[in-house]
């Protein structure tokens, strides 16, 4: 994700940014090894030192299996983010390193709510965004359908008597996942009509693929929003808005739709069309309008309408 006010140029908290990462790091494996396990890592907690000691090194032992799960999710996140970092360096604008979000896995289940960097300063014209904002969501993306399909090699087909379509085995009965137009063609390919379980890297691919077309979507200063506000200009402003109301229905299938209709709402500051560039009127060149459609495509390949199924 890629966020666009502007900020006056200072030293940047490399400290802040390294332990986000790290601390989120830590989060994605607690939740990859409960989706090795399908059972929390946990141990007897006691208010001495021996008894926090045991803990700790219960704990640690019981996150270590979500290691590599963790290497896959946020190795996508830090390409998503590290393609968005280097595109606005190549062009000289004034940027922030990624910014990591841990989430305690009893909250969200993959233990983070993603990652996004801060342009502090202007962009000249709608080429430059176009190049900032596509770079972030094809790098994760080719990482992360490599993770899918390799992962689903690993996975198996599921015989369990309710399971549908790609699922997770976090409890009884297994967790169903959503497919994408992408996932749907990959899952025939491999199983036919099979129920999948997932194997961990798999599931690291189809979130990254999720991230993907969450970022794509053509709303305020979205990925999508500054692919589309940099194809199409000022129509950016009606379809975002068409956009962001088919949220509201589509929260009926999958409440998440409505917390990021909010969030987009807080982060664009009550607006969801995308700011102006310093000069909106100059051509994009054909060669970035190719980009564009192709990266509009790529949403529509990887938007999953139902993501979880609860």
């Amino acid at each position: 994700m890629l966020i666009l006010p502007t900020f006056v140029a200072r030293r940047e908290r490399w400290w802040l940014h390294i332990s986000l990462f790290l601390l989120t790091f830590v989060t994605v494996a607690a939740g990859g090894a409960l989706l090795q396990s399908g059972e929390r890592a946990s141990g007897p907690m006691s208010w001495n030192l021996p008894g926090l000691a045991t803990f700790v090194k219960q704990w640690v032992m019981g996150t270590l299996p979500g290691v590599n799960f963790a290497l896959a999710l946020m190795g996508i996140l830090l390409v998503h983010e590290c393609g968005h970092y280097f595109l606005a360096k190549r062009y000289r604008i004034n940027v922030s390193p990624p910014f990591f979000f841990p989430a305690p896995y009893q909250i969200n289940f993959i233990g983070t709510f993603g990652a996004l960097i801060r342009l502090r300063g202007p962009v000249a014209d709608r080429r430059q965004l176009m190049d900032v904002g596509a770079a972030g969501p094809w790098a994760g993306f080719i990482l992360a359908v490599l993770y899918f399909v390799v992962g689903l090699t690993l996975s198996v087909p599921s015989h369990a008597a309710n399971d549908v379509g790609l699922v997770i085995n976090i409890g009884t009965p297994h967790l169903r996942m959503g497919d994408s137009l992408l996932t749907y063609w990959f899952r025939h390919w491999r199983f036919a009509d099979a129920a999948v379980l997932l194997h961990p890297l798999a599931l690291a691919g189809w979130f990254g693929m999720f991230v993907t077309a969450l970022n794509l979507l053509p709303l305020g200063q979205l990925d999508g929003g500054h692919v589309l506000y940099a194809l199409s200009g000022r129509l950016q402003a009606i379809i975002s808005v068409i956009v962001w109301l088919a949220l509201i229905p589509l929260g009926h299938f999958f409440w998440g739709w409505w917390l990021w209709a909010g969030f987009i709402f807080v982060i664009s500051r009550g607006r969801v069309l995308h700011p102006s560039v310093l000069d909106r009127h100059r051509r994009l060149p054909v060669s970035r309008e190719v980009l564009g459609w192709a990266t509009l495509v790529l949403f529509a390949l990887t938007f999953t309408p139902v993501p979880i199924y609860i």
